[in-house]
């Protein structure tokens, strides 16, 4: 019999996804498939679909608050995650409440522009997100665009990866993923990078020609936050979500006419649950 009382709880902080491929929804679906808990805060509203993002309404700041006092009040997080954060003020109350909270395991998915280009964090948010959130960090996954705004440089090559991955850590954070989906030059195998102070992983997989890409960043985060929650370690989360975000993409659902959503069940299907 299952005892649900140590189900291990996951807070993502994230943009609501009217289109259900990304954000809070793509977040929500990966903790129920991995065996967590989930909760949310919202901290946009947005109108999309899989031809784009539509219109964006970033929530008041004191609706985000109250959201996250609610959750700090009576239902703990053993691990958190950040998407969306749309400006510096919510980015500013998301590290206030996490120090307020001692809430810890937090992973960073530093969502900036949308997959028709959209942009989805205020430029002067970004300061704000690596003066205050990153060192409450324990891994931030960018992909190479965003590692590019983040730390001013062009990353073409692996070596490139490298650098960019060092001035990430100098900026707070315990662990940097970069992520490699954009990254032509290594064919048709996308390699993902996990740096730590001492160590550097990578995780080597079959390049899907597909379209139905919406959402993987927020899915891979929501997973590596849902290891971290069960106490598993960083590493080992970031296995298990890569085979997770390689499954959802593998297996689509091919829904929508422009990028369409990953195939959250796909994983579980596979009976790889861990």
């Amino acid at each position: 019999m299952v005892n649900y009382t140590s189900v291990s709880k996951v807070l993502t902080i994230a943009g609501s996804d009217s289109g259900g491929g990304a954000g809070i929804q793509a977040d929500l679906k990966t903790f129920q498939e991995l065996g967590v808990y989930g909760m949310s805060a919202i901290t946009a509203i947005t109108a999309q679909n899989t031809l784009g993002v539509h219109r964006i309404f970033p929530v008041e700041t004191a609706a985000v608050s109250a959201q996250l006092q609610a959750i700090g009040d009576d239902l703990p997080p053993n691990a958190l995650k950040t998407g969306m954060l749309a400006n510096a003020e919510i980015t500013t109350i998301v590290a206030e409440n996490m120090k307020r909270y001692g809430w810890c395991n937090l992973v960073i998915d530093p969502v900036m522009l949308a997959k028709d280009g959209a942009s989805l964090l205020a430029q002067e948010a970004t300061s704000t997100l690596i003066t205050k959130l990153f060192p409450l960090a324990t891994v931030v996954t960018p992909n190479i665009p965003e590692a590019e705004t983040l730390t001013g440089m062009k990353i073409v090559t692996l070596d490139d990866r490298k650098e960019a991955a060092m001035r990430l850590l100098d900026m707070g954070t315990r662990a940097v993923i970069l992520k490699g989906g954009h990254d032509p030059s290594t064919g048709d195998v996308v390699i993902d990078m996990l740096f730590e102070e001492n160590n550097v992983y990578s995780f080597e997989s079959p390049r899907v020609n597909t379209r139905h890409t919406h959402g993987t960043g927020c899915t891979f985060s929501a997973a590596i936050a849902s290891g971290l929650a069960k106490g598993k370690s960083l590493l080992d989360s970031v296995t298990i979500a890569k085979a997770f975000i390689d499954s959802a993409i593998e297996h689509q659902l091919g829904f929508g006419a422009g990028h369409g959503p990953t195939n959250h069940f796909a994983y579980r299907s596979m009976n790889k649950i861990h």
